[in-house]
C-alpha cells in the first residue's frame, strides 16, 4: 500500500499564499476605490483641457472653467454629502487628447471634466458618466474655400487634433473613394485651428459644437464656416477610473438628477447660448434633438 503524505503541510502552504495576497488585493481595491481616495486625503483631481470652449477650458484669470467643470462641481458637492465632510479641494490637472486616459487610469486624475467620448472601445480602460452631450463630427474651413464635402478634399491637408478619433472616421466615411489626404496633427484644438487659419491645412475635423467654440473665439469669425457631411454622431461624458461601482453610481446619480430636474438644460444654455467668459462671446449652438434625448433619456451605453 503506498503512503499518504500528510495534507497539513499542503493547507498550511496555500493557507501561507492566501494570506500573502490578501494585502495584495485590498491595496489594488484601495487605489480603485476613489471615495476613500477622497476622504483620505481631503482633494480631489479635476482633469480639465485648455482650449475646449464652453466645456472645459481656461478664463481670463487662468482659472478652468466651463460646462463639463460645473457638472463636476455639482458631483463633489454631493461627495461631500455621502462622506459627510464639510469641504473637499480641488486640484487641478490640464490633460490633452493624448494623456487623458492615462492619467485617470494611474490616479493622477480622479475625474476628467473635459470633452471625451465614450466609447465602448475606450470602456476597457475607463469608466464614463451619462451622455453630457451629443454632437456630429464635421469639418472646419476657411468660407472661400470652396469645400462643402468629405469629396473636395482630394489633395488638401487636413487638421486633426492628437489623440482624436477624427482622421480615423474621415477615412472610414471614404471607403470607395480612395482620397489622397494628407493629415496634420495639432497638439490641442486650438493649435489645430491654427493649422488652418495660418493655411497649413484646408479643413480641420472634429466635434461641430468645439468647432463652434473655436469660431468664435477666432479673430475674425465669419472667415470660417463648419461643413460637409456627418462623418458620425458621438457622445460626450465625464470619464473616470473603471471597476469603482461606488463612484459611478454616485456619478450617474447627480448626472442623470440634473438631467431630469432641467439644471442640465439651464447649464447648457449658460454655457452654450450665452456670452461667456473670458471675452463674452456667445458660441450660439442651440440644444440639438441628439443632447435632448440624452438628457430624456440618461446612458452611459457609448459608441
Amino acid at each position: 500500500m503506498p503512503k499518504l503524505r500528510p495534507l497539513f503541510p499542503f493547507v498550511a502552504a496555500l493557507a501561507a499564499v492566501f494570506t500573502a495576497l490578501v494585502p495584495l488585493t485590498a491595496a489594488q481595491a484601495q487605489e480603485n476605490d476613489t471615495l476613500a481616495k477622497i476622504k483620505a486625503s481631503g482633494s480631489i483631481t479635476f482633469g480639465y483641457r485648455e482650449s475646449s470652449f464652453g466645456f472645459s477650458y481656461l478664463d481670463g484669470n487662468l482659472k478652468p472653467v466651463g460646462y463639463s467643470i460645473e457638472i463636476c462641481n455639482r458631483i463633489v458637492e454631493a461627495v461631500k454629502s455621502e462622506l459627510k465632510i464639510p469641504a473637499i479641494e480641488i486640484k487641478y490637472q490640464a490633460v490633452t487628447s493624448a494623456n487623458r486616459i492615462p492619467l485617470v487610469q494611474n490616479g493622477t486624475v480622479d475625474i476628467e471634466c473635459g470633452s471625451t467620448t465614450n466609447l465602448v472601445e475606450r470602456q476597457k480602460l475607463v469608466a464614463f458618466s451619462p451622455d453630457i452631450f451629443r454632437y456630429n463630427v464635421r469639418m472646419l474651413v476657411k468660407a472661400d474655400s470652396g469645400i462643402k464635402s468629405i469629396a473636395d478634399l482630394q489633395g488638401k491637408t487636413v487638421a486633426t487634433t492628437s489623440g482624436t478619433t477624427s482622421f480615423r472616421l474621415l477615412r472610414e466615411a471614404d471607403r470607395g473613394r480612395n482620397l489622397e489626404v494628407n493629415s496634420l496633427a495639432g497638439k490641442d484644438h486650438s493649435d489645430s485651428f491654427l493649422l488652418v487659419e495660418s493655411g497649413r491645412a484646408q479643413a480641420f475635423v472634429l466635434d461641430d459644437i468645439l468647432l463652434a467654440g473655436q469660431i468664435a473665439n477666432a479673430r475674425n469669425p465669419k472667415d470660417f464656416i463648419i461643413t460637409g457631411e456627418s462623418l458620425r454622431t458621438e457622445n460626450q461624458s465625464l470619464m473616470f477610473r473603471k471597476d469603482d461601482p461606488a463612484f459611478k453610481a454616485l456619478v450617474d446619480r447627480v448626472v442623470s438628477g440634473m438631467m431630469k430636474s432641467g439644471e442640465m438644460e439651464k447649464l447648457y444654455a449658460k454655457w452654450f447660448m450665452s456670452p461667456i467668459p473670458p471675452k463674452g462671446i456667445n458660441i450660439n449652438y442651440p440644444l440639438n434633438a441628439e443632447t435632448k434625448d440624452a438628457f430624456a433619456n440618461p446612458s452611459s451605453k457609448g459608441i
